[in-house]
């Protein structure tokens, strides 16, 4: 149920800033405004004010602004046109009433982000650290391109890297392609080629080649009593290793725990400035509170190295302004990537996708709910901003076009043009729906050619 209310929550809210962006730049140049439906037909509650129609659909997957004279069809004679109709109006004025839906949906993200920085935030210690390997996963493309400890990477796929963050999505973006990686080894400038594969427990294509930070999790508490209370665990401990193997996130520790129900571990932590060889026997807990869903635990808190951020309100807007361009940039590195083929359409989220991610940010709180609104206004903003025919971006287009043309084009190849934009548009949601159902476990099982 709560994946259901937060995915309501989450579209509703961006769809109806989005017509509302429209809504009132109709109303502005003085175009009426027929209907302001959210949801999709069948309606489920509708009132007349003034001139408008406002409405309620059942499906909550969109909405729409209908104003009159919008449809070419409808458009026989520019000259009989009401002044209050849409195609009546200067292009200037379309445009404005056509780009203030993205650009509500963009100012929508950069305030809901700049509320939750606000807030204060723990990011990742090593985000905004240069890329110096720390660890190097065994059997990795990392490995086998002769990548090693104290490596600094310099550059991926011929761009420039200078934190982890830039590191990481460099290569998450181009999983399962070789692409040549720049590091320094042993003072020198070295080039390799490397091919980042595919995360194996993610649910979207995201590329690796096996490098990691040099940071490692820390034992915030211990349960007394506990598997790890009785291994000798305290708290302030740092996890460095498991078996020997280093530990850099939270979910790697969590990850052995959940395979050795019953079966004792070297657990090597630094306390003190020390380092010290444990041996705990995870148990299974199904009955306890605060069991993880593996159902097996070791009685700790296990947390990642963070460090706080708590911007004041003008630092904190700042801090989204240059967070969602660097966003925007990924957006559309994405797209191009797309048009020329380098860029996987299993990274794309559909709807079923972004109802599950609304109801594991949502039990997580309302920050986080809040955060995945921020990243998905901008998507759509900068989506509907693209020159296919349908979308706001597309009309535009169309309207640039009879501007470099001088002329306007007839309804018939207007027609045409919206027409292929239909085919573009559900050619995406079919493969985005079906990106979605494949990361369902068990409907993925009903699909043999997988």
């Amino acid at each position: 149920m709560i994946t259901i209310l937060s995915f309501i929550f989450v579209l509703g809210v961006l769809v109806f800033v989005h017509e509302l962006g429209h809504f009132l730049a109709a109303k502005r140049v003085g175009i009426r405004v027929l209907k302001f439906q959210l949801g999709f037909n069948p309606t489920i509650a509708r009132f007349t004010w003034g001139e408008t129609e406002y409405a309620i659909g059942a499906l909550p997957l969109g909405g729409y602004v209908k104003m009159a004279g919008e449809n070419v069809e409808d458009v026989k004679d520019r000259a009989t046109l009401d002044p209050g109709e849409f195609m009546s109006k200067s292009k200037w004025r379309r445009f404005q009433v056509l780009v203030m839906g993205p650009v509500m949906n963009l100012l929508l993200a950069v305030v809901v982000l700049a509320v939750v920085l606000y807030r204060g935030a723990e990011i990742p210690a090593y985000e905004d650290q240069p890329p110096v390997v720390g660890s190097v996963a065994a059997g990795s493309p990392a490995e086998k391109a002769g990548i090693e400890r104290g490596d600094r990477i310099t550059s991926v796929a011929g761009g420039r890297v200078d934190t982890w963050k830039d590191f990481l999505i460099a290569v998450g973006t181009r999983p399962n392609r070789e692409i040549p990686i720049g590091f320094v080894h042993n003072g020198q400038e070295t080039t390799r080629q490397v091919t980042p594969l595919s995360a194996p427990d993610s649910r979207f294509e995201i590329g690796e080649i096996g490098v990691y930070p040099d940071v490692h999790p820390r034992v915030p508490t211990v349960n007394a009593g506990a598997p790890g209370d009785r291994a000798g665990l305290k708290a302030g401990d740092t996890i460095v290793a498991v078996d020997g193997t280093p530990i850099t996130f939270r979910t790697q520790l969590m990850e052995v725990i959940a395979k050795h129900p019953e079966i004792p571990f070297t657990l090597t932590v630094l306390r003190d400035g020390q380092t010290i060889d444990l041996r705990p026997t995870p148990e299974r807990c199904t009955d306890k509170p605060g069991c993880p869903p593996s159902g097996v635990w070791l009685g700790v808190q296990i947390a990642e190295a963070t460090r706080s951020v708590k911007p004041g309100a003008f630092e904190a807007l700042g801090m989204s302004l240059r967070q969602n361009a660097e966003s925007a940039g990924l957006i559309f590195q994405t797209v191009w990537g797309l048009v020329t083929r380098q860029t996987s359409p299993k990274q794309l989220l559909g709807p079923v996708g972004i109802a599950q991610l609304s109801g594991e940010y949502a039990s997580i709180g309302w920050v986080a709910l809040l955060g995945l609104m921020a990243n998905l206004s901008l998507n759509l903003g900068l989506v509907n901003l693209l020159p296919i025919p349908v979308l706001d971006g597309g009309h535009i287009f169309i309207m640039a076009l009879e501007g470099v043309a001088r002329r306007d084009f007839s309804i018939r190849v207007k027609e045409k043009m919206l027409l292929a934009g239909f085919v573009v548009l559900m050619m995406l949601m079919v493969t985005v729906i079906y990106n979605d159902l494949t990361r369902i476990s068990w409907i993925e099982r009903l699909m043999p050619w997988r």
